[in-house]
C-alpha cells in the first residue's frame, strides 16, 4: 500500500495561494481517479480540485476557509487500500464452499419463517396511501411563485441585478421579496430573469397592491384635515372640483384686508361648501357606477390641493394660516415627493454590506497592480463603420452556418493580435530587472459575472485562429464564465487583456493592468457622429460609427512612444476592416 499526496494546483502566474471553499470527501471515503475532492477559490475563478489517484483518503490537512499556498500538500490518499480489499474476497471464497452445505442450510430456513413477519406489515401500506393523496391538493399552487413573507432588506444586490430591475420597472421593495438562490440568499441574474418571466406569464401574485396601500395611508390623512367638506361630494370630484377650486380664489380678495379678524375664518368656508352641492344634484347620473369611484376619489382628493400649494398667500387669507398647510405642502403631489424644502425628513439611515470573498480578492489584486505598475493611459478614436456594416451583413448567415453568434469581440481580438506581432514589448512581463517577452499571443477578455464581479478568461493562441475560431472561443469562454463552469486553465497564461467598457454604455475608461501583464486595452461604446471625410474632391461630412480606445500600460517597460504607436495602429487596423471580408473561405 502506497500513500499519494494531493497538492494545491497552480492556478495562474500571479496566483500564489487559494482558499478552500468546501470538502466533498472526508477521511475514510473512497475516491476515484479525477473525482472532485474539494472546491477552491482565487481572485480569478472558483474551481474544483480532482483526485490524481484512486484510493482511500487517510488525512485531510486543512479546513474550510483556510488559505493554502500553491504546491502545498492538502490531502493524503492510500492508493493500495482498494487493491487490498479486492483480493480479500477471493481468499474467503474457497474457504466458504466446504462448510457452506452445513452452515448455509439453516440460514435459508429462518428466512422463509421471517417472510410471514413482513406480511402483516403489508396491510399498513394501503393505510399510508392517503397521506400522499392529502398532499395532492397542494400541487396546483406550485405554478404560482411565492414571494418572501418579509422583505430581505439586508441583502446585497449586484449592479447587474439592479440594472435589470430598473429596466423592468421592479422597485426595491419588490426586489427585496424575491427569493434568491445565490450565496446567503442573494438574488442572482438567473433569479431575477426567472421572476420577470413568471411575472409576465401571470405566475406571480400581484405585488403592486402594497404600493397603493402606502400612498392611501399617507395622502388622505392631510386631505381630510383641509378638505373635510369635499368628502361628501366624492362622486362629483372628477368634474366639479376644478370649478369650486377657482371660485374661492376671487373670494379672498375682499377678505384679505380683514385677515387679523379670526371670525373671517368661518365666512369663506360657508360659500365653499354649497359650491360643490349644486353640481352634486345633476351628478346622480354619473354616480351610477359606485364601485370604481372610490379609486378615483383618492387621486381627486389630492388635486384640489395643488392650486392651494401654488398660492400660499391666498391660502393663508382663507384659512387664517393654521398649522395644516405644512402637511398639505408635503403631500402636494401624487408621487409623495415634497414641494416644500422644510418638509424633507433626513433619517440618517445607513446600510453596512460585507464584501464577499471574491470581491475582497479582486480589490486586493487591483490595489497591488497600482502599487506595482506606474500606469499611463493613452486615448485614440477609431472609425469602425466597416466593422459595423460587415457584421450586419453576415451575422445571420454566420450564426446559421457556424452555430454561434458573431459579436464585435472576436473582430477586435483578431485586429489586436495582428498588431501585437509588430510590438513585442506590449506582449511581455517583468520579473525583477528582466523583461520576459512572450512568443504566444494569449488575449484575456474581461467578463462580468452575474454576481457583479469580474473575471478574465484567456483566449489561447489568438493569432492562430480565424474569425470563426475566435467567435467560438469567445462565446464558449463567456458562457462558461456566466455559468460558473470555467476551469483553472481557462484563466491562466494571459499576455494581454481586452476589456469592453462600451458594453455598459461607457464612451471610454482607464483600465487597471492585469498583473503580471504590462498593458490592457479598453474599447468604448460605438456611437454615430458626423465626421469630416477627406476625399479627392475635397472634404465632406458623413455619418460614421465612431469608438474611443484607451490603452493603460506599465511605464517601467512601455514608454509613451511605444504605447501611443501601438494604440494608433490598433485604431487603424479597426478602420481597415475589409467590408467584403470572406469568413467561409475554409469550406
Amino acid at each position: 500500500m502506497a500513500i499519494a499526496e494531493l497538492v494545491m494546483p497552480k492556478l495562474g502566474e500571479s496566483i500564489m495561494e487559494a482558499t478552500i471553499l468546501k470538502w466533498h470527501k472526508k477521511v475514510g471515503d473512497h475516491v476515484k481517479l479525477d473525482e472532485t475532492v474539494l472546491d477552491i477559490a482565487t481572485d480569478k475563478v472558483d474551481s474544483e480540485v480532482p483526485s490524481t489517484v484512486e484510493g482511500v483518503i487517510t488525512e485531510i490537512l486543512y479546513n474550510v476557509n483556510d488559505v493554502v499556498p500553491i504546491g502545498t500538500v492538502i490531502v493524503r490518499v492510500e492508493t493500495g487500500a482498494a487493491q487490498a480489499a479486492a483480493p480479500a474476497a477471493p481468499v474467503v471464497a474457497p474457504v466458504v464452499p466446504e462448510p457452506a452445505p452445513v452452515v448455509v442450510a439453516p440460514a435459508p430456513a429462518p428466512q422463509p419463517v421471517a417472510a410471514p413477519v413482513p406480511q402483516p406489515v403489508a396491510p399498513p401500506s394501503p393505510v399510508q396511501a392517503p397521506p400522499p393523496v392529502a398532499e395532492v391538493p397542494y400541487t396546483p399552487s406550485a405554478p404560482m411563485v411565492e414571494l418572501l413573507s418579509k422583505p430581505a432588506s439586508n441583502r446585497f444586490y449586484s449592479p447587474l441585478v439592479l440594472n435589470i430591475a430598473n429596466s423592468e420597472g421592479i422597485s426595491l421593495s419588490e426586489l427585496e421579496r424575491i427569493p434568491g438562490t445565490g450565496s446567503d440568499g442573494r438574488v442572482s441574474k438567473k433569479d431575477i430573469l426567472q421572476y420577470i418571466a413568471d411575472k409576465k406569464a401571470g405566475r406571480v401574485p400581484a405585488f403592486q397592491a402594497a404600493a397603493p396601500v402606502y400612498q392611501s395611508a399617507t395622502a388622505p390623512a392631510p386631505v381630510q384635515q383641509m378638505a373635510a367638506p369635499a368628502t361628501a361630494p366624492v362622486p362629483v370630484a372628477p368634474v366639479a372640483t376644478p370649478a369650486p377650486a377657482a371660485a374661492p380664489i376671487p373670494a379672498p380678495a375682499p377678505v384679505a384686508p380683514s385677515v387679523p379678524e379670526t371670525p373671517a375664518y368661518q365666512e369663506p368656508i360657508v360659500p365653499v361648501v354649497p359650491a360643490p352641492q349644486p353640481t352634486h344634484a345633476p351628478q346622480p347620473v354619473v354616480a351610477a357606477p359606485p364601485a370604481p369611484q372610490p379609486v378615483v376619489a383618492q387621486t381627486v382628493a389630492q388635486e384640489p390641493i395643488k392650486p392651494a400649494s401654488r398660492f400660499p398667500e391666498q391660502q393663508a387669507a382663507v384659512y387664517s394660516a393654521p398649522v395644516p398647510p405644512a402637511p398639505q405642502a408635503v403631500y402636494a403631489t401624487a408621487s409623495n415627493k415634497v414641494s416644500d424644502p422644510s418638509g424633507v425628513q433626513v433619517s440618517g439611515a445607513t446600510e453596512i454590506i460585507e464584501m464577499d470573498r471574491m470581491r475582497k480578492l479582486i480589490a486586493k489584486h487591483m490595489v497591488d497592480s497600482k502599487h506595482t505598475s506606474p500606469h499611463v493611459t493613452s486615448f485614440a478614436e477609431a472609425d469602425v463603420t466597416n466593422m459595423v456594416m460587415w457584421r450586419n451583413k453576415v451575422k445571420n448567415e454566420f450564426e446559421q452556418r457556424e452555430g454561434t453568434k458573431l459579436t464585435f469581440t472576436p473582430m477586435f481580438v483578431e485586429c489586436i493580435a495582428n498588431v501585437i506581432k509588430r510590438f513585442p514589448y506590449i506582449n511581455c512581463s517583468l520579473d525583477g530587472d528582466k523583461i520576459i517577452v512572450k512568443k504566444d499571443i494569449n488575449i484575456g477578455m474581461a467578463t462580468a459575472l452575474p454576481t457583479g464581479n469580474l473575471i478574465v478568461p484567456v483566449i489561447k493562441g489568438a493569432d492562430q485562429m480565424n474569425i470563426v475560431g475566435l467567435s467560438k472561443a469567445v462565446n464558449g469562454l463567456a458562457d462558461a464564465a456566466r455559468n460558473a463552469k470555467l476551469k483553472p486553465e481557462d484563466t491562466t497564461g494571459g499576455t494581454f487583456t481586452l476589456t469592453n467598457v462600451g458594453t455598459f454604455g461607457s464612451l471610454m475608461g482607464t483600465p487597471i493592468i492585469n498583473q503580471p501583464q504590462v498593458a490592457i486595452l479598453a474599447v468604448g461604446a460605438i456611437k454615430k457622429r458626423p465626421m469630416v471625410m477627406e476625399g479627392p474632391e475635397g472634404d465632406t461630412i458623413a455619418i460614421r460609427h465612431m469608438m474611443y480606445l484607451s490603452l493603460s500600460y506599465d511605464h517601467r517597460i512601455v514608454d509613451g512612444s511605444i504605447g501611443a504607436s501601438f494604440l494608433t495602429e490598433v485604431a487603424k487596423e479597426f478602420e481597415k476592416w475589409d467590408i467584403n471580408k470572406r469568413w467561409f473561405h475554409y469550406l
